[in-house]
């Protein structure tokens, strides 16, 4: 069964979600940090072997009034690199705003410390992003 990977892009790290085999539910899986576009290429294509991927959704920040920014602009650029180290496999853009805040009140309510909520951040708005896409479907 394939699954499908969300990921949210960011300067430092990428957080990884995956779903489950019958396209439910978003799980948190691991942040990547990042230290050269290869090693970024390399840790995804190893994640998507693993898991069987057939899918990337990739959080898209945009602006308020929906236009792309600098860092809409910088996932757009790493998206393009991903189509080729993956070898075309399909990837959706998810309009990404206010994802992080959510995770972030979340992960606040939740009584989760700072320190802990900075390891756990990015992994927790990527499966924001990739469980909005699966209730979408």
């Amino acid at each position: 069964m394939e699954r499908i990977l969300g990921l949210d892009v960011g300067d430092k790290t990428i957080g990884v979600a995956v779903s489950d085999p019958l396209g439910m539910i978003a799980q948190g899986v691991t942040t990547i940090r990042r230290t050269s576009i290869k090693n970024d290429m390399e840790e995804l294509k190893n994640i998507v072997n693993e898991y069987n991927v057939s899918k990337v959704v990739v959080g898209l920040p945009k602006n308020m009034n929906n236009t792309i920014g600098p860092q809409g602009q910088k996932v757009l650029n790493f998206v393009e690199k991903m189509k080729k180290a993956l070898n075309n496999i399909e990837i959706i853009l998810e309009d990404e705003r206010l994802t992080t805040v959510s995770a972030e009140r979340m992960l606040i309510d939740g009584d989760v410390k700072r320190e802990e909520r900075k390891k756990v951040i990015d992994k927790v708005a990527a499966t924001y992003i990739l469980q909005t896409f699966l209730d979408r479907r």
